[in-house]
């Protein structure tokens, strides 16, 4: 055997292992990427992103170690009851995000920030949602599922809804458990043929002007008292000036002109 057949001999082997090394370690992610109570799947369909399934997982909050190639994160059916701003911020690849049947109750303006040019699927249902923010959802161009939440249908809640790409949709799942008007509440949001946001305003105009018109009528009242007040002293000092002997005339005190004829 001639030293180039030797060399092939051993070389090839040896090639032939570390491509299935690298192969591996491109398709099948290292423990360490992964978080604690979560599987990791590598996706077959480009871009080969990370199925990551949290689901039933008894977890208190977002894992903040998510690997950045996640494209599928399945958070539900926990005990999650907040989404700090900001917190996919790294998770450019992410498409479907699922955070129904958790506990979360509010939701801030930079909840999703970082996810507006890839999330296509965001589902929130069966929360305890009252309130969120008015830009929440502003740059998301995913389909939002929001329906099984307590909802507070305020103007906040209209603008959000508003400002999605999919709004009449998620408009149409929306409960008013609570609203600012009252006979709205138990109905659709889209039942609420009303602009909440002047209605708060209009609220907000008629709590001045009652405090305006309780201010003038206290000051009428106190110059009202005041004008009585002094007519009655001033009555009071007649009545005593009256009541006061009248200085006698004196003999060769001559008579009053006005008396003479």
């Amino acid at each position: 055997m001639t030293p180039l057949d030797l060399w092939l001999s051993r070389s090839i082997p040896m090639c032939l292992l570390l491509h299935s090394l690298v192969l591996m370690a491109l398709c099948l992610p290292s423990a360490s990427t992964c978080p604690k109570g979560c599987t990791c799947q590598r996706s077959e369909s480009p871009p080969h992103g990370l199925n990551v399934t949290c689901s039933l997982s008894r977890l208190k909050e977002i894992p903040p170690d998510v690997p950045p190639d996640t494209q599928l994160l399945q958070l539900d059916r926990n005990h999650i009851s907040l989404v700090p701003d900001r917190v996919f911020h790294g998770l450019r690849m992410l498409r479907r995000l699922n955070l129904s049947h958790n506990a979360v109750e509010t939701l801030g303006e930079g909840a999703f920030v970082g996810l507006e040019g890839s999330l296509e699927v965001l589902d929130l249902s069966h929360n305890r949602i009252t309130s969120v923010h008015k830009d929440a959802f502003v740059r998301l161009k995913a389909r939002v599922l929001v329906d099984n939440n307590p909802w507070h249908c305020d103007c906040a809640l209209q603008q959000a809804l508003g400002g999605m790409a999919h709004n009449h949709e998620a408009a149409t799942r929306v409960l008013c458990r609570s609203s600012e008007l009252r006979d709205q509440e138990g109905q659709p949001f889209l039942a609420v043929d009303a602009d909440l946001c002047n209605l708060a305003k209009r609220t907000t105009d008629y709590a001045m002007l009652v405090t305006m018109f309780g201010w003038f009528a206290m000051v009428i009242s106190y110059v009202v008292y005041y004008v009585r007040q002094n007519q009655e002293d001033a009555r009071r000092h007649l009545e005593y000036l009256k009541s006061l002997p009248s200085k006698p005339k004196k003999p060769d005190e001559p008579e009053d002109i006005s008396t003479v004829v």
